[in-house]
Order: structure tokens, then C-alpha cells, then sequence
């Protein structure tokens, strides 16, 4: 009888395990995201304007790509996003501009700058809270 009992339960792990195997989705564990999702393009203009915060640039920079994008539930949401960031034509100094979707990337040429970056936005929303770290590279 425990012979039987013990091949039950090496039967139900075994199921179990080949169950969690083929799931794509793993608790905690970080999990793709489409390029178009709202709240990623929110995480990544967030990213831009912590970058253009730390940089002595001229200029600002925006978005121009998203190469990848992840989300994790841990203690909040962190997003890890790798994206490409450019140099726009609005300068810093301009208090008028009110969003950088109203700034266009520079032309050809020697002001044209593309900065490939890693970012991991942390947002815990009943702290209202949102860190960021981020590290860019040309």
C-alpha cells in the first residue's frame, strides 16, 4: 500500500511540474510586454525625462524606439525596458515646450545623437512612488 501511495504522489509531481514547465506565466518572475502597451510608453517618456533631468545636453531627448520591454510584480511594478533614446531639436532652456511629443528628432548631421539604454522603472503606486535607474550608452 505505501508503494502505491508513493507512485501517486511522484505521478501528481511529476504533473504538477510538467504543468508549471509549459506555463508561460511564472509568479514573480519578469514576463514580455508588447511595445504598445499604454502604461510602458508612460514608464518610457518617465525614463526620457529622468535622463534629460541627469544630462548636461542642450537638447532634449525623447524616445525614438523600444527594442524590449518586461514587467514584474515585486513589492509595485518594475518595468526593465531596453530602448533607444535621441536628441531632439527643442532645447532645455525652452520653458515653453510643454511635452516632448512636440519635439522633433534632429536631422541628419552632426547634432543627430541616438543613445541605446537600460532602464528599470519601479513604480509603487500606493506609496506614490517611482524610482528609476538608468544607463545609456551611444
Amino acid at each position: 500500500m505505501m508503494g502505491v501511495k508513493r507512485l501517486l504522489l511522484v505521478c501528481v509531481l511529476a504533473a504538477l511540474g510538467a504543468g508549471l514547465a509549459t506555463s508561460r506565466l511564472v509568479p514573480g518572475a519578469p514576463s514580455n510586454i508588447s511595445s504598445s502597451d499604454r502604461s510602458l510608453h508612460q514608464v518610457v517618456l518617465d525614463a526620457a525625462y529622468f535622463y534629460n533631468n541627469q544630462s548636461n545636453d542642450a537638447f532634449l531627448f525623447k524616445p525614438s524606439a523600444i527594442l524590449r520591454a518586461q514587467r514584474q510584480v515585486v513589492r509595485g511594478i518594475l518595468y526593465i525596458v531596453d530602448l533607444n533614446i535621441s536628441r531632439t531639436v527643442c532645447r532645455k532652456r525652452n520653458v515653453n515646450i510643454v511635452h516632448l511629443s512636440s519635439c522633433q528628432l534632429q536631422p541628419a548631421g552632426r547634432l543627430q545623437q541616438t543613445l541605446q539604454c537600460h532602464a528599470d522603472v519601479w513604480l509603487i503606486p500606493w506609496q506614490k512612488q517611482t524610482k528609476t535607474a538608468l544607463f545609456c550608452k551611444p
